[in-house]
């Protein structure tokens, strides 16, 4: 009888060991990759480069061997549409103001007396003081349209050359007459209002002894922005 118990408790455990087995078949196995270090890989590791935070993002030379365009803008069309546009102006508001001088008539107006008039009845437009009036403002309003579109055109950038080591620099500008304009300024006389970055439509720079900003379109191409902004892209006190 004994041993009878001892067969099938036997065969139940053979039973349970086999689908054990089965099971960690089936199991997917799962592998854990340790590095191994050795000598050689340990003095690899000790080589990698640390950076130094202290050290500027970029090494930019400014002392330049030879003449190099920061900014273009190329777009003369619009310029010469502009001056044309303000010629016409001046031309029109001069004949306007010519006429008024000549065909105003000084005709004094008489009054009814059964009726009253109104104020702006009673004005002479032939009178010395309104026809000398008429004929500034309108001469004024045709000198001031050609005076802002001159001096729109002369403060735009056509090209921005940092000259030769890097001390100087040139604001090339648009002319009235599609004739390019020429200046050289040291550095240090320069000061960006914006950055090259913030700036969206225009980015105005400030030069020492000159009225109004010199204006770079943004819709122009930086052909060194790098070197842009540690030049003449830097804001500095010229007062």
């Amino acid at each position: 009888m004994s041993n009878l118990l001892n067969i099938t408790v036997n065969a139940t455990k053979n039973i349970f060991r086999s689908n054990t087995t089965c099971r960690l078949l089936h199991r997917t196995p799962h592998y854990i990759i340790k590095p191994t270090v050795t000598p050689k890989s340990r003095l690899q590791l000790n080589k990698v480069p640390v950076r130094n935070h202290s050290s500027p993002a970029f090494d930019v030379n400014t002392n330049v061997t030879k003449d190099v365009i920061l900014f273009k803008y190329e777009n003369p069309r619009y310029y010469k549409v502009l001056n044309i546009f303000g010629l016409c102006q001046f031309a029109f508001w001069t004949y306007l103001s010519h006429f008024a001088f000549t065909t105003l008539i000084d005709a004094p107006v008489k009054g009814i007396p059964e009726e009253e008039l109104k104020w702006y009845q009673k004005i002479n437009l032939g009178e010395n003081k309104y026809r000398n009036g008429i004929t500034t403002f309108c001469f004024l309003i045709g000198y001031g349209i050609l005076c802002a579109t001159w001096l729109f055109t002369l403060r735009s950038v056509r090209y921005l050359i940092l000259r030769k080591g890097g001390k100087d620099v040139a604001f090339v500008t648009y002319g009235p007459f599609n004739k390019n304009r020429i200046m050289t300024v040291p550095l240090k006389f320069v000061s960006a209002q914006e950055s090259r970055e913030t700036a969206r439509s225009q980015l105005p720079i400030k030069v020492k002894n000159r009225t109004l900003y010199y204006v770079l379109d943004m819709r122009g191409e930086f052909k060194n922005p790098q070197l842009f902004d540690f030049t003449a892209g830097l804001r500095r006190r010229i007062d």
